[in-house]
């Protein structure tokens, strides 16, 4: 039985939703034509390596010194891991550790931990929730690694300044590279200095590189994600081995084996010509919940673009929204039938959890619960998914079903690794550059310029 991640997209197909909503063959005939032409223009920008992000879970050097580096921290006996990060410098992590160690991880004694460091992931500025982090993590049990490709962050900078004081007040100065692991862009003459470059040579600390074809939201498979994955016990090169494997589907130019290319051409073919303007990723388990939140950043920052790669004004991205099922049954899904028919949901199914929560065969007086006694929680889970499914199908609603086998190593990197392809390839359908984020540059010029202004007044 494979293990492979897939999709069936046929749910979004006109005979199954009407016209009105769902894809003909003929306008999937164009869009296949259309996928050809950019897959070959893929090709050809992994060829001169423009973008990195296909390539990374090859870097054997990199995993091998990881897990050293990783191991030895592990040995002086770390109990705490705080990540000081934003956007993709955070979220890559969090969608890991949910996945693989589940929603309690940090509950757990350090015996069922196996030894690994509890996860913190700093990936705001609330003061209050800072605070209370810097006191369940004493500095001298904790290490921090400190996440920037630029080291410009402000959130960031402003996080390792206060833990650099605490540092300094709890240990010796020699000691602080013992607490602290650098990852930033690489050192050299082509390359951009990083203002964690100076920080990382003050205290001798341990630096890991971002490569610099690597954009944040598409860096889960570089140190900035592998380090901590290896902290916390996850076999990386089950990882990397994931990753290959869809990168190899992912390499057939054919759309109908081509897990990426099917989301990309969908959502874009749904959103042009169909007005589906909102993607909801729905995954039907606890432990991917924050692969979704993953996937909200990847696709907004990535497609949400004022202009295309021609200067035109365009005004273009859907709008990815989180859910979890069946939790979101109960709260989302009456507005995705009822409401505006704007939508595309994608619904993660994971076949087999690992568990098997059998309902007790008691409370025969109450007939009513007959449907349920004897049966077990993943059944009636499974039996939500299939009846959330079929509803959205009766209000013609397009639905992209994800499955996957299990939840390990293998296959989480493979839904990413898909995801970030899909993501590629929406970007040429769209004609806009998903590789940077303009839009988000000016607010940060703004409030770095306000913080001036601010501390002139009070001098």
């Amino acid at each position: 039985m494979s293990k492979n991640v897939s999709i069936d997209i046929s749910l979004c197909h006109a005979n199954k939703i009407s016209p009105s909503h769902g894809f003909t063959d003929k306008e999937l005939e164009v869009l296949v034509k259309q996928i050809k032409d950019y897959h070959n223009e893929i090709l050809q920008e992994r060829k001169i390596k423009k973008y990195g992000f296909f390539e990374l879970y090859k870097d054997k050097d990199t995993k091998e010194r990881i897990k050293k580096v990783a191991a030895d921290f592990l040995n002086h006996g770390i109990e705490n891991l705080v990540i000081l990060g934003i956007g993709g410098s955070a979220l890559g992590i969090t969608a890991l550790n949910t996945a693989l160690n589940g929603p309690y991880y940090n509950l757990l004694s350090r015996e069922c931990r196996k030894g690994s460091p509890r996860l913190f992931v700093m990936d705001n500025i609330d003061p209050t929730t800072f605070k209370r982090v810097m006191e369940l993590c004493p500095p001298e049990k904790t290490l921090y690694n400190a996440i920037s490709k630029s080291g410009e962050t402000a959130e960031t900078m402003c996080q390792l300044l206060i833990i650099l004081k605490e540092l300094e007040n709890s240990i010796s100065p020699e000691k602080i590279k013992e607490h602290l692991v650098i990852t930033t862009s690489p050192k050299g003459e082509n390359a951009p200095k990083s203002l964690l470059h100076p920080i990382a040579e003050k205290y001798g600390t341990i630096q890991f590189e971002i490569p610099l074809n690597v954009g944040g939201r598409f860096s889960v498979f570089s140190p900035v994600g592998l380090f901590p994955a290896s902290l916390l016990g996850f076999d990386i090169d089950a990882l990397a081995e994931g990753c290959a494997e869809m990168d190899t589907i992912c390499s057939n130019p054919s759309f109908e084996n081509n897990p990426a290319y099917q989301f990309a051409g969908t959502h874009y073919i749904l959103d042009k010509d169909k007005g589906k303007k909102i993607s909801v990723m729905m995954p039907y388990s606890d432990r991917l919940k924050d692969i979704a939140d993953w996937y909200c950043q990847l696709w907004a920052e990535s497609l949400g673009k004022k202009d295309d790669i021609d200067g035109n004004e365009i005004f273009n991205g859907q709008t990815p929204v989180k859910a979890l099922g069946v939790t979101d049954q109960h709260s989302q899904i009456q507005l995705y039938r009822e409401g505006p028919n704007d939508k595309i949901i994608n619904m993660v199914l994971v076949k087999n959890f690992g568990e098997n929560l059998p309902v007790p065969k008691i409370l025969d007086e109450i007939p009513e619960l007959e449907y349920i006694r004897g049966q077990s929680m993943g059944d009636l889970l499974h039996a939500e998914f299939q009846g959330t499914k079929d509803a959205l199908t009766l209000s013609q609603r397009p639905v992209v079903l994800l499955q996957m086998e299990e939840i390990s190593e293998y296959t989480v990197a493979q839904l990413l690794y898909m995801l970030e392809v899909a993501t590629a390839m929406a970007g040429k359908l769209y004609k806009i550059n998903a590789f940077n984020q303009p839009g988000v540059e000016e607010g940060k010029k703004i409030a770095r310029r306000l913080m001036l202004e601010k501390k002139q007044n009070l001098c």
